[in-house]
């Protein structure tokens, strides 16, 4: 093995785990001990911080440095990092530009074998139909966010009225919160934290949060009712405690089961025969539940429960009623 290449293998082995015995390295590498010194040596001088522990358990640990230093990636590592950066628009975060730039560069120094890996393919974000556009999350701002909620100090901030023009404050006083967590779904962020002032959970979208300085006092961190963070958001977008919708029911479709299936989202369909199945489905209210049914523009049949059949009718009069012109519905 040449020396550039023993150095990439040990430079690959210290970036698998938080610390190697040198012996281990040196048995790895199939080296001795002191060409495993020197070879740490040369990676310093490179630029990599790696630290040493003395004594007969001594060994070797990579650790983050003031500048960053090449990094070695194997082929489903170089490949997942292009993906990503492929997709990053639809990650709601102001790093378009850079995403690009850091393509380029990886791609630039990928061994022919993998850059045909990648030339092949070729991902495009692109929103689903009917979803708003999305408001970015300037990257400064997810920064100041995170940085808060791994100092567990809390967070001062202004939070734009939802109907707000770009730059507009909320007239209330800033918010003060104990940030526990951040999220993303659907290419939007998320802040999850206890406010302060209102003695309750609350989730904040980060597109509408602009950070004030300095932060806060430290906390000890609460963890979200019931402990999980993607089931307690989950159901605050379904408008319930639980991870539930507030109202479920299940209709006949007059569809096969293939055509309901890509469009079924979280709802469960069965066969009832060749050409129909039942759809059950939730959403936060009767009426929406109904209404929701109705994208699929063929004859159902409302197995249950009341609600929604209440539901239906209450839809079709409000639906006749938009039908009819006014002067007829005044007379």
């Amino acid at each position: 093995m040449t020396t550039t290449a023993r150095l990439l293998m040990l430079l690959s082995l210290l970036q698998t785990r938080r610390d190697w015995p040198g012996s281990l390295l040196a048995s790895r590498l199939e080296i001795s001990d002191r060409t495993v010194r020197r070879d740490i040596d040369r990676l310093r001088d490179m630029g990599y911080r790696i630290q040493a522990r003395k004594g007969p358990d001594g060994g070797y640990r990579l650790a983050a440095g003031s500048d960053l230093p090449p990094l070695l990636f194997d082929d489903d590592q170089a490949v997942a990092v292009a993906i990503a950066l492929q997709t990053s628009a639809a990650a709601g975060a102001e790093i378009g530009d850079a995403a690009i730039r850091a393509l380029a560069t990886i791609r630039q120094v990928m061994p022919s074998r993998i850059r045909h890996r990648l030339d092949t393919l070729e991902v495009t974000a692109v929103r689903r139909p009917g979803e708003a556009p999305l408001r970015s999350v300037s990257p400064d701002v997810l920064v100041a966010l995170a940085t808060a909620i791994r100092a567990c100090e809390t967070l001062r901030f202004d939070y734009a009225a939802q109907d707000a023009a770009e730059g507009d404050r909320d007239p209330t006083p800033p918010r003060r919160v104990e940030p526990v967590h951040l999220v993303t779904s659907q290419g939007r962020w998320y802040l999850v934290g206890w406010d302060v002032d209102r003695d309750d959970w609350r989730v904040y979208r980060a597109d509408r949060i602009r950070p004030r300085t300095p932060n806060g006092r430290r906390f000890t961190p609460r963890t979200v009712p019931g402990g999980d963070v993607d089931a307690y958001v989950s159901a605050i977008f379904k408008g319930s405690d639980a991870n539930e919708w507030a109202c479920r029911g299940t209709v006949i479709l007059d569809l096969p089961a293939r055509r309901v299936l890509p469009f079924a989202g979280d709802g469960t369909v069965t066969v009832v025969d060749e050409e129909r199945c039942a759809l059950e489905a939730g959403s936060w209210s009767w009426e929406s539940l109904a209404a929701s049914f109705g994208r699929f523009e063929v004859a159902m049949e409302v197995v249950g429960p009341p609600e929604l059949a209440a539901a239906f009718d209450a839809l079709a009069a409000r639906y006749r009623a938009a039908g009819t012109p006014r002067q007829a519905r005044m007379v």
